[in-house]
């Protein structure tokens, strides 16, 4: 993606290269709806294609090495090793040089619990620099970088917690010079804390089911700020991610899981600035105005909240363990974001190699996710 940064708040200008970031987890048109002024957007983006080709939900499901975006409690009921990375092409409708990475990796030991590591690459593309008098400053390159390590323990047959701690990097513009400050990339840390339920097997009919309900408190941490400037600091994307799960084992055959999402940003941003993540996780509660009407100030609309919370919901049906196929659908509302998508996936598995595929068809014209594709690669050791 070719940019051009020139005069202006350095806040506006490093935000034009968070916003094919913003476009991912937003739309376009309607970014500032949902990331309420948050910076590093990227961490939202769902990296896995299993869930992803479950309209973007997974939070009760986490029984793989993806659990640690998802919900790091899951970790806690997982044994074994497991490694995997996930590759994109990053909205294939908007610039031909964005792509995604997600690398993880988790091990099992006996009486600790389950560890693991993860990164997340988001290739923002190169850019043109130029200084307030027009002036080419030369061409740099963009990215985001989170690098983390996450731990579950399962603490009873049915219950298991779990935390990720994270180290994000945001070098987005660095070394130009706006309003007479020096860019620079932003540093900033981030914790998870999260809890899974999972129910011993009962029978629904004559069908075994298991029953899940999963809760992950996502990205808590400092402000980020690209300058030395504190008030053009900006908060990170801080949400809550709650849901359940249904699990059928038919026969030794055909297996069905059923999930569902919800997600709510926890960003408290008015006229004096962005509240600190610990009060914003209790302030940001309420209602939101948001004018999408750029010729008319006083078109506001009131956003409960109700409507800022995210619907994710699909199915996934296994034949023999082997050969998996998904569907999924994700809402949100369109004065928060207007994301509105079905999901289509496939897996298989082999030996210790599973491949995962997921693709996005968009039902809003004219979205920056159409045809976004994800490819997983997991190798699965036994333990």
């Amino acid at each position: 993606m070719n940019s051009i940064i020139s005069t202006g708040r350095l806040q506006r200008a490093t935000a034009v290269f968070t916003l094919a970031v913003a476009a991912a987890v937003a739309g376009v048109g309607d970014a500032i709806a949902q990331v309420g002024g948050a910076g590093v957007v990227f961490l939202k983006i769902e990296p896995d294609s299993r869930a992803a080709g479950m309209g973007n939900a997974g939070v009760a499901l986490a029984d793989n090495a993806s659990a640690m975006f998802w919900n790091p409690a899951g970790l806690g009921f997982q044994r074994g090793t497991e490694a995997g990375i996930t590759h994109s092409n990053w909205l294939p409708e908007f610039s031909s040089d964005l792509f995604y990475e997600y690398l993880v990796a988790k091990h099992h030991f006996s009486n600790l619990g389950t560890f693991g590591a993860h990164l997340t690459f988001l290739n923002l593309g190169s850019h043109e620099g130029r200084d307030a008098n027009n002036i080419s400053t030369g061409e740099f390159r963009s990215y985001d970088m989170a690098l983390g390590v996450s731990y579950g323990r399962q603490l009873a047959q049915t219950l298991a917690i779990g935390t990720s701690v994270r180290f994000i990097y945001s070098n987005l513009a660095p070394g130009q010079t706006v309003d007479f400050q020096e860019t620079k990339a932003g540093v900033t840390t981030a914790v998870d804390l999260a809890l899974l339920y999972r129910s011993r097997p009962f029978n629904l009919g004559s069908v075994p089911t298991t029953l899940s309900a999963g809760f992950n408190l996502a990205n808590m941490g400092p402000k980020i700020k690209y300058s030395d400037n504190d008030d053009q600091a900006d908060p990170i994307p801080t949400n809550i991610r709650f849901g359940t799960a249904l699990s059928f084992d038919f026969d030794e055959y055909n297996a069905l899981n059923f999930v569902i999402d919800f997600n709510k940003d926890l960003i408290d941003v008015d006229s004096t600035g962005a509240a600190p993540f610990y009060e914003a996780i209790f302030s940001s509660w309420g209602g939101i105005d948001v004018n999408l009407n750029t010729s008319d100030p006083n078109d506001i609309e009131r956003v409960g909240v109700m409507r800022q919370i995210t619907i994710g919901t699909g199915m996934e049906y296994w034949y023999n363990r082997l050969l998996a196929l998904r569907f999924g659908y994700f809402y949100e509302d369109p004065y928060n974001g207007n994301r509105e998508f079905l999901t289509l996936g496939a897996g298989i598995r082999y030996n210790i190699i599973g491949v995962d595929f997921s693709y996005i068809y968009a039902l809003e014209e004219g979205s920056p996710l159409a045809n976004t594709m994800r490819f997983s690669l997991l190798l699965n050791f036994a333990g």
